[in-house]
């Protein structure tokens, strides 16, 4: 990543923090995607454990998917 990546990264942690509810909480890793220029906010524990998808939000801090369950309740 470049400044402009780092740079808009510390916006997006800073404008989701702000927020009551935010799609972030619970992350475990940070990725950059170059391809869709966004970055995924990995939920997923050490190891492989995961119960949620990864949240992405593109570098201008549109929310491109909010994550959640990996299975829906009552499925």
């Amino acid at each position: 990543m470049g400044r402009k990546q780092l740079e808009a990264l510390q916006k997006i942690l800073e404008q989701q923090l702000a927020l009551d509810r935010n799609v972030i909480g619970g992350t475990w890793e940070i990725r950059y995607d170059k391809e869709r220029n966004a970055f995924a906010f990995d939920k997923c524990e050490f190891g492989g454990y995961c119960e949620e998808r990864p949240s992405v939000i593109a570098l201008d801090g549109e929310v491109l998917d909010p994550g959640g369950p990996i299975i829906e309740p009552g499925t």
